[in-house]
């Protein structure tokens, strides 16, 4: 399948936007499974609820949300932008942000079920022979929950390389910069001529969601396989 500069662009684009979506939000995931999972508060369930409200929000209101919020003249992005000189409005780190946000849900639902299976009964028994809680963490339950933290981060790599809404509200549509697969084959459709393009494009991001969820097979029962032995 021959592929254009434009296309090629695009997909160059959606890959380095979806990886450091992941990249970045991967270590925050882990925390909040785990807060969930093994901590009692007061508000949880709110906190839970606010979590996973991207999965049933229109992604262009979490788009709408991150420019007022973090834009350059948003009520965080306005401070961020007076202290660095760094603004997340119409770049790819913007496109990022706004992927992980989506995404995040999605992670952190896989990370919570993994850790929910772990036998709590291992952890209190490292603890009984002397291990600290952070080494605990790091030699019993991270490791143990490996599997989830796998399927997390590719679900999250695909569900990012499919972002749209929230993307063009927040960011825009500028090429070379902010424009991913979703938003380039957006542009095709309402260019007359370009279906061919277009097609290709969809034919491409079909793939690499494929790929993402046979990988994040494959790791998960590598790892699972990996415990077990």
């Amino acid at each position: 399948m021959h592929l254009t500069e434009y296309e090629w662009q695009a997909v160059a684009l959606s890959l380095k936007v979806s990886l450091w979506a992941v990249v970045c939000s991967l270590p925050l995931g882990i925390l909040v499974a785990w807060v969930l999972v093994r901590c009692r508060f007061p508000g949880k369930s709110l906190v839970d609820g606010i979590i996973h409200l991207p999965l049933v929000l229109p992604p262009v209101v979490i788009g709408y949300l991150l420019l007022i919020a973090m834009g350059r003249r948003g009520v965080i992005g306005s401070w961020l932008y007076q202290l660095t000189g760094f603004s997340f409005s119409f770049s790819w780190q913007g496109a990022a942000l706004a992927s992980a946000v989506v995404a995040f849900p999605l992670m952190v639902r896989a990370i919570r079920m993994s850790l929910d299976a772990i036998d709590l009964r291992l952890e209190q028994a490292a603890r009984t022979l002397g291990a600290g809680p952070w080494r605990v963490f790091f030699t019993i339950t991270l490791p143990l929950c490996f599997p989830g933290i796998v399927v997390g981060t590719v679900l999250a790599f695909a569900r990012s390389l499919g972002e749209f809404g929230a993307t063009i509200t927040f960011v825009s549509n500028i090429p070379g910069e902010t424009r991913t697969i979703p938003l380039a084959m957006y542009t095709l459709i309402e260019t007359p001529g370009a279906e061919g393009a277009a097609a290709r494009l969809c034919v491409l991001a079909i793939l690499l969601s494929l790929a993402s969820l046979l990988i994040a097979d494959a790791l998960a029962g590598w790892g699972r396989k990996r415990l077990g032995g």
